[in-house]
């Protein structure tokens, strides 16, 4: 009963809610009292589990599903970038040059010619 009231089945429960919802703008506020926690409290646990910010977080959410949807052919860069979240394509490309070590377009070339191999 203790794991199911506990601060780590909260922060999973939150995680749960920002993976379902990763697009949408995020409202730590809401998300906290969703778990019925204090936002310092929330804040607090959820680095203790993720190891990284709410924000951190959903930031990496949306960068992995426009990297699968780019590296699927299902969108361009642009299309990629407001499908996940992004209201500025510029943003997108500086967030996911910082997280995969090149730009979006980049990327993909150098992901296509490693799996044709």
């Amino acid at each position: 009963m203790a794991l199911t009231a506990g601060p780590t089945y909260r922060i999973a429960s939150a995680t749960e809610r920002l993976e379902g919802a990763y697009h949408q703008p995020l409202k730590v506020e809401a998300l906290a009292e969703k778990v019925n926690m204090s936002v310092s409290g929330f804040h607090h646990h959820f680095k203790a589990v993720t190891t990284m910010s709410p924000l951190q977080f959903q930031k990496q959410l949306r960068l992995q599903e426009a990297r699968r949807l780019l590296l699927s052919q299902e969108v361009d860069v642009t299309g990629a970038s407001f499908q996940v979240g992004y209201e500025s394509p510029s943003q997108f490309s500086r967030e996911y040059r910082r997280l995969f070590g090149a730009s979006p377009s980049q990327d993909m070339a150098r992901l296509r010619e490693t799996f044709s191999q």
